[in-house]
């Protein structure tokens, strides 16, 4: 045997379930068909979001949450339907995870060092129904240190555990195929790429420089999604959420591409719920890019004005911030929008000042270095938007300002192949919204939800702008970006019970092969249904890896 396990992907599912393998006394091979400057994966790049319930940050802020509240929250937005088969142990992982995030997951959290912003956000609030998807209160902890800081501890054991000689990395090796023993799964084959000094995130080359064998007791599939593919995200597009969109940007590196999903189907597991999946509606074109197509995903505050092409006010619930699958499905099955692959958002220099932030530890230089101070300055207390959303404004592409209503419609149309958007329609529908802020009560849905946003403190103070009209020359200048679908996550995968271990086509395990994070739905081969809450993806990561390195730790005692 070359090691105890072997561990496919070096993202942050690969490296919890390393560090409890390693900690345990087990010797690991840790697989990554990327150089060393990768490890962390698609983690490193996140905003660093985790979902927690009941926690020390969201009684500070006077929120009252509860196991009971959460686990309403995420059934009503799973909406598992297929509990006799594909979902029968989504369904179980979605508890145990909601149990987890009520109950150890702060306190362990903790022991690794992740600390949390003070404020809590408020994401995904819904569709607007108490039984329906959305998050009830803010449960959205953003971590010093962004998910750089998630993923820093992690590393940072990993590389002890290669000094102590319990860890091997075999940086530039991609697996091609998993090595099965008559029904047992005892390694990995594949192929030695060349050596790539790239930096991190950029496409790295795929040429073949050699062959390469390892074995081992048992075998952990941590090798992400299919975020990074999009014919493979247009396969696998579910006819509910309509046509998929000609163009999209990218919200995940390259080498996040989902092969090993059919690798491991070739060694008999199960994929399930391979049509769900979460990609984002406010996705931009970063002006900066790392990799080809980088998106970079808006996180609106409520106030932002949302058009379709045609300059249409999207119907609620298709509010910034709301619901995310409920407006790609609108954009994408509205019969005259098919062939159209973007959106709008109108707004404000006083909205964009207090509402905008970037997804992603790049975006977010002052909490990835955990500079209290410069977060004070840039979130708090400083006046224009912070540095990151003031380059997009000057920088980026789908960026246009303009002192009024009809020069800034101009310029939009200037964005698209065809000029699509009427002035006079998009005026009337503004000033009729305009009209419904001169109270503190209204009829529009729209403006009901950023009066009661601001009734949270953490949104008070630094996330919803002050109530006021878009056309209110004092506000001004007027802003409007094009939105474009970004490709994210997926939902579905590889079929795990709650020890990770993958479930083969008859349903019992595949003796020596586990999976987690975002291969395995990250936990159950799905455990979000049908939509995520949001701070659930890095979570479970960390709990789906968490499991299997304590069950693979046992398997090989």
């Amino acid at each position: 045997m070359d090691a105890d396990v072997i561990v496919v992907g070096a993202g942050l599912a690969g490296l919890v379930a390393a560090h409890e393998l390693t900690s345990r006394g087990r010797r690991v091979a840790l697989v990554d068909q990327e150089n060393a400057a990768n490890l962390g994966g698609q983690a490193f790049w996140s905003f660093g979001g985790l979902f927690l319930v009941d926690s020390p940050e969201q009684r500070r802020m006077g929120v009252k949450d509860s196991f009971d509240l959460a686990w309403n929250d995420w059934q009503g937005s799973a909406q598992f339907d297929r509990v006799a088969d594909e979902d029968s142990w989504a369904v179980r992982w979605a508890r145990a995870y909601v149990e987890f995030a009520a109950g150890e997951k702060r306190s362990w959290l903790d022991g690794h060092g992740i600390r949390f912003l003070p404020t809590v956000g408020w994401a995904e609030r819904g569709d607007l129904r108490a039984e329906g998807h959305g998050n009830s209160v803010p449960r959205f902890h953003i971590a010093w240190g962004t998910g750089t800081g998630v993923v820093e501890p992690f590393v940072r054991y990993a590389k002890q555990a290669a000094r102590d000689g319990l860890l091997t990395f075999h940086h530039r090796h991609r697996v091609d195929e998993l090595v099965v023993d008559g029904a047992a799964v005892t390694g990995v084959r594949g192929t030695v790429l060349a050596e790539d000094t790239s930096p991190r995130g950029v496409a790295s080359n795929r040429d073949a420089a050699g062959e390469f064998e390892l074995t081992a007791q048992a075998v952990v599939v941590t090798s992400g999604g299919i975020g990074g593919d999009h014919d493979i995200v247009r396969r696998h597009w579910p006819e509910r959420l309509g046509t998929p969109p000609a163009r999209m940007v990218t919200g995940v590196p390259a080498h996040v591409d989902g092969r090993m999903l059919d690798i491991s189907a070739a060694a008999g597991v199960r994929l399930v719920n391979r049509d769900r999946m979460w990609h984002y509606t406010e996705g931009i074109r970063n002006w900066d890019p790392i990799w080809p197509g980088h998106g970079i995903r808006i996180l609106p505050g409520p106030s932002s004005m949302w058009f379709d092409a045609l300059g249409r006010r999207l119907p609620e619930p298709c509010l910034p911030g709301y619901d995310t699958l409920g407006t790609l499905r609108h954009l994408r099955t509205a019969e005259d929008l098919a062939g159209h692959d973007h959106s709008w958002f109108i707004l404000t220099r006083k909205i964009i000042e207090k509402e905008f932030a970037l997804s992603g530890s790049e975006q977010n230089p002052d909490i990835t270095a955990k500079d209290r101070a410069a977060f004070l300055r840039e979130r708090l207390l400083g006046k224009g938007a912070p540095a990151p959303v003031d380059a997009f404004l000057r920088e980026g592409e789908d960026f246009v300002t303009a002192p009024d209503l009809e020069r800034l419609v101009d310029r939009m149309n200037r964005l698209t192949d065809e000029p699509l958007l009427d002035a006079a329609r998009i005026r009337r529908q503004i000033e009729a919204r305009d009209l419904q802020m001169t109270n503190p009560y209204a009829k529009d849905a729209q403006v009901q939800g950023i009066r009661n946003a601001r009734r949270y403190l953490g949104d008070r103070l630094g996330r919803v702008a002050t109530p006021h009209r878009i056309l209110d020359p004092a506000a001004g200048p007027l802003i409007g970006v094009k939105l474009h679908v970004l490709t994210r996550k997926t939902l579905g995968g590889i079929q795990t019970d709650l020890d990770s271990r993958a479930l083969g086509a008859d349903g019992t395990p595949v003796d020596g092969l586990y999976a987690a994070g975002e291969v395995a739905g990250f936990g159950g081969g799905g455990v979000h249904g049908y939509n995520a809450l949001e701070g659930t993806f890095l979570g479970g990561c960390l709990f789906s890896g968490r499991a299997a390195g304590r069950a693979a730790a046992r398997q090989t005692a």
